[in-house]
């Protein structure tokens, strides 16, 4: 600091501050935790109500949780209700007592992942693999459905497996 300055009351007082704040700047800069400064943005999820192969994968994910979380009561019910085709509830029910097991999932256990990747569409449906991950991250074991909706109501007309 010069010292003219130093000797000016009102400019050393300001050059004091001017220092100070930009210590306190320096500190706090090398206080910001480092995701911040990151590249990467964190992860984040939307949604839209937009084509019936997004519905798709909202059923799935929203039917998954339910059947794994033992107290959701008659949750993946209500979902198979507001999400499937009445006619698609009736053939599920008939291919579970026969199967016994989950007609939605063609298993007896609930998946540990999902994907769902949109198909083709022609006269007035769609159609969706949904990817099922079973087992370890480490070994992966997959099964495929083919899921068909409707494109004017976008409700879940058909599920089997995919060959």
């Amino acid at each position: 600091m010069s010292r003219a300055i130093r000797s000016h009351p009102i400019l050393s007082r300001t050059a004091a501050r001017i220092v100070v704040a930009g210590a306190l700047l320096t500190a706090a800069d090398a206080s910001v935790p480092a995701m911040a400064s990151s590249p990467t943005s964190p992860p984040a999820r939307s949604g839209s109500n937009g084509p019936a192969y997004e519905r798709v994968a909202d059923f799935y994910g929203a039917y998954i949780d339910a059947v794994t979380d033992e107290g959701s009561g008659h949750l993946g019910r209500e979902l198979r209700a507001f999400y499937l085709a009445k006619n698609l509830r009736t053939r599920l029910a008939a291919w579970e007592a026969r199967e016994h097991a989950d007609g939605v999932l063609r298993a007896q256990d609930v998946p540990r992942a999902w994907k769902v990747t949109p198909e083709d569409s022609g006269m007035g449906h769609t159609w969706s693999t949904v990817r099922l991950t079973w087992g370890s991250a480490r070994h992966p074991k997959y099964t495929y459905l083919e899921v068909q909706s409707d494109l004017a109501t976008k409700k879940i007309s058909d599920i089997r497996a995919k060959s």
